[in-house]
């Protein structure tokens, strides 16, 4: 499985695990909604489930994903600081350039 985190979002996902709150959480990313040709995604920051696989990033920010979810690997999470803020989770290996807000 593979993650990758943009530079603008590991900043951003950065300040919030190092909340003493959020010590010990790991970063998941998961499908909310599938639609067949496309998927919802969504992220938080909680204990692994037991189903969940950690992948490492080059951004030194591990993230559990579901490894029987076929969506979540390639995924890409970026964060945008121009018209709505926030984070954009998109899969660009199944040709998903769409952009969804959280």
């Amino acid at each position: 499985m593979k993650v990758k985190i943009t530079r603008n979002a590991a900043k951003q996902i950065k300040k919030e695990m190092d909340k003493p709150e959020n010590a010990g959480l790991k970063l998941r990313v998961f499908v909310t909604h599938s639609h067949g040709d496309h998927v919802h995604y969504g992220m938080d920051l909680a204990e692994p489930q037991s189903h969940e696989e950690v992948v490492s990033t080059d951004k030194e920010i591990d993230v559990a994903v579901d490894p029987n979810e076929s969506w979540l690997d390639g995924v890409k999470i970026d964060y945008l600081y121009v018209g709505e803020e926030g984070f954009v989770i998109t899969n660009p290996t199944k040709g998903d350039f769409g952009h969804h807000h959280h």
